[in-house]
């Protein structure tokens, strides 16, 4: 019995432990991929440096999209676009009734989600079926 209780106790504990390093790169890709379909609105190129990842237990900065300034929970990686000097992500990717939308945000989360859920859920199952087999 307390084979099995430490056993659980470990799966329960391994997929957040094992799961920190994979979010932070898949954090990393899609701000990369975001820099990169920022490249066709760059005029000054502050956009492109606005994009940001924040970690766990750090806060996003202020005026950033989508949500303004918040605190990422223990499993939880945030990309943003803006703070305080670039107020014009959404304007950008969404345009105005002066210019045309140039997405970047939403489109390169679009062509990576997949890819970033396959890459979890085989980052989670292996954590968990090593976890069960220590015991």
């Amino acid at each position: 019995m307390a084979k099995t209780l430490a056993a659980m106790e470990r799966a329960r504990r391994a997929p957040r432990e094992a799961l920190l390093p994979v979010l932070k790169k898949s954090g990393e890709e899609l701000a990369a991929a975001q820099k990169a379909l920022a490249e066709t609105s760059k005029d000054t190129g502050a956009l492109i440096e606005s994009i940001t990842v924040t970690l766990p237990g750090q806060s996003t900065p202020p005026y950033s999209q989508p949500g303004g300034a918040r605190v990422a929970g223990e499993t939880e990686v945030i990309v943003t676009a803006g703070n305080s000097d670039v107020r014009y992500a959404h304007l950008v990717e969404y345009g105005t009734s002066k210019g045309e939308a140039q997405p970047f945000f939403w489109a390169a989360l679009r062509l990576l989600r997949k890819r970033f859920d396959n890459r979890n859920r085989r980052t989670v199952m292996r954590a968990l079926r090593d976890a069960w087999k220590d015991q």
